[in-house]
């Protein structure tokens, strides 16, 4: 098979599991996917598992009760019965047998306090069927430059395992909620001091920030105010899964950046969080990654 055939081979099947993330909450039959990628529905069992090593009902099922999970550990305010009616479950009972068979909690644990650790290993296939099969390539013309205005910010400061992140970002959006900081008016910033892949998980360094418009007192929750500092930044939009997101930033350093005649400040690299997973379908989330520049 040439390069060309398998490219557009690839590309029925990228459209499958884009298909999948924008309608979890829907009746996911295999005559309606084969519809989707074009192929006879006689055949596309075969053809999708034999491509990714899973098959199709499992990998919706993954994809369910991974947004389930982040809706659990997340969004406190959905309750338990309407996640599992989202997630294509007849009630909460059913769904909390399959939730518990996948990740070894009911949801009322796993909302209490998540095992993060066995967590990341059951969806780490999962992971790395996306990152192979649903990465994009990054034109430079998406790459703007911009002067970023001077911008205060209440920060947690996650310090260690990045696998450990889910725990600090529930007790940073119950801070937030506390402060009614909502994300449609006070944007969502992560300031990233280490790359996970290059240091110890032990060394790991990584803000999580939101942008204040008043002063609020402090307390015993951890917040600490810094700034983000005025200056030109070269601008990165990334679409879609945080699985992408450290590919999207090595092109920015490796690919742009030395074409671009431009040198780094003396600020790390830091992001905006534009539109969230599991609010969006994950290949609809947007974040803006900001390098800055002298």
């Amino acid at each position: 098979m040439t390069a060309h055939p398998t490219d557009a081979y690839l590309a029925r099947f990228q459209k499958v599991l884009a298909y999948i993330d924008a309608h979890l909450s829907e009746d996911l039959t295999v005559a309606r996917l084969s519809d989707v990628a074009a192929f006879s529905k006689h055949h596309f069992l075969r053809q999708f598992s034999e491509l990714f090593g899973i098959g199709v009902y499992k990998y919706v099922q993954l994809c369910r009760l991974k947004r389930a999970s982040y809706q659990l550990a997340f969004r406190n305010d959905q309750p338990v019965t309407d996640i599992a009616l989202d997630s294509g479950y007849d009630n909460a009972e059913s769904f909390s047998r399959a939730f518990k068979k996948s990740a070894g909690q009911t949801p009322s644990e796993f909302r209490k306090q998540p095992q993060w650790e066995p967590w990341h290993d059951i969806y780490e296939p999962l992971t790395a069927l996306r990152i192979r099969y649903m990465q994009t390539e990054t034109p430079s013309c998406q790459v703007r430059t911009m002067d970023f205005p001077e911008t205060r910010v209440a920060a947690l400061e996650h310090r260690g395992d990045p696998n450990r992140i889910g725990d600090s970002i529930r007790s940073f959006i119950a801070w937030r909620k506390q402060h009614h900081l909502h994300p449609s008016r006070h944007a969502t910033f992560n300031i990233f001091y280490d790359d996970p892949y290059q240091v110890a998980p032990a060394d790991y360094r990584f803000d999580i920030c939101v942008a204040l418009d008043r002063d609020i007192p402090d307390d015993e929750s951890g917040i600490v105010y810094k700034t983000l500092p005025a200056g030109r930044c070269a601008v990165l939009r990334h679409v879609g899964s945080d699985d992408h997101l450290y590919a999207s930033i090595s092109w920015l350093y490796s690919d742009w950046l030395p074409q671009s005649g431009e040198e780094p400040r003396d600020f790390p690299l830091f992001v905006q969080r534009v539109r969230f997973y599991p609010d969006v379908p994950e290949h609809e989330a947007v974040v803006d990654i900001f390098l800055p520049l002298k």
